[in-house]
């Protein structure tokens, strides 16, 4: 449904989509996440047409957005992070008014207004003014919009920043039911509401793909080893003398605790290891206290994907912010050689 192939866009020497592949399947609920600054928004803006691309190719619906863009601007359904709403108007007035924009027939107008007021569940409010709906509402008059025309593709940016609990689970079950018909792709940096809508999670850092897969491909991937913490009334020279004998130990680290005979334990291994483990402090008769078998969350699966920043683009960075103080200084100083040349020659006149 989604195609980008060598997708490129820069500002100047600012890269900020970096060669991006990437395919969404009909009927799948692609989460596209990254940290701010990562060109979530950008990739966005270019798969609808708002901008085009330095580099690549983008086929929505097998159009490509830039030799075909208004059959492919018409195969998408798409909610910025700001709605693009009117106060002013009613819900139901808007809506004829998006489908005019959209160019629904004539005839079938008042058809399509309902049905997406169905969809969204905005029956109650239909009269009301939109600048006197609450948040939740309006995002719900967002996603309306999107869907008039029935696109085969919606993208939504951030559909539940700002919303309370209620309205968060809300918009989520409202995206599940979008998938029945849909393609839908959902930019956030929510985790949560990734893992709880999403079937297959893509993470980009500095314009480039980092990570792709199912939420459970991701997990097993962050979890290939064990990560055990445990409490022991033990020495840390102790303890390492005792997990040494395991296979596969790759580091011992201490916890801050209270005790401080606490540590982290990770070990290369897909075996649960806390019935051997319980049994060699027991026969060296070093009592544990606690043991604890953790997994990675998918926070820090992106975190992990998206921290480092490379530093030859941090020096990069840093030159072009001193070469352009240094053109800044230049031109004032040229700025100021100019204006005491002019005042000079007021002088001699």
């Amino acid at each position: 449904m989604i195609e980008a192939i060598g997708l490129v866009k820069a500002y100047g020497d600012h890269i900020a989509v970096d060669h991006l592949n990437f395919t969404v399947e009909k009927g799948q609920i692609l989460g596209f996440l990254g940290p701010n600054g990562a060109g979530k928004s950008t990739t966005m803006n270019m798969l609808t047409g708002y901008i085009s691309a330095t580099e690549g190719t983008i086929l929505v619906n097998g159009y490509d957005v830039l030799e075909e863009p208004e059959l492919a601007k018409k195969s998408i359904g798409y909610l910025p992070e700001q709605p693009p709403v009117y106060p002013d108007m009613t819900v139901t007035e808007y809506l004829k008014f998006v489908t005019e924009l959209k160019k629904v027939p004539k005839k079938d107008r008042e058809r399509e207004v309902e049905r997406v007021i169905e969809v969204t569940q905005l029956q109650p409010m239909r009269g009301r003014l939109i600048q006197h709906l609450s948040k939740g509402y309006r995002q719900r008059v967002g996603i309306a919009q999107a869907l008039v025309g029935n696109p085969e593709v919606i993208i939504l940016d951030e559909p539940t920043v700002g919303l309370d609990p209620k309205q968060i689970i809300e918009i989520r079950d409202l995206m599940k039911s979008l998938a029945k018909e849909h393609t839908v792709l959902l930019s956030s940096h929510i985790m949560q509401e990734i893992s709880a809508v999403c079937d297959h999670i893509m993470i980009i850092s500095h314009g480039k793909l980092v990570l792709s897969g199912t939420p459970e491909e991701l997990q097993k991937q962050a979890n290939q080893g064990e990560n055990i913490e445990l409490e022991a009334m033990a020495t840390k020279e102790q303890v390492t003398a005792m997990l040494e004998r395991l296979e596969g130990v790759t580091e011992i680290a201490e916890l801050p605790s209270e005790s401080e005979n606490s540590y982290a334990v990770s070990i290369q291994s897909t075996v649960d290891l806390r019935e051997k483990l319980f049994t060699m402090f027991a026969e060296a008769k070093l009592p544990l206290l606690k043991l604890v078998r953790t997994k990675k969350t998918l926070e820090d699966i992106f975190l992990e994907a998206t921290s480092a920043q490379p530093v030859a683009e941090e020096e990069e960075a840093s030159e072009v912010l001193a070469e352009s103080a240094e053109e800044v200084t230049t031109e004032a100083e040229v700025a100021g050689e100019t204006v005491a040349e002019e005042n000079e020659e007021k002088e001699e006149a």
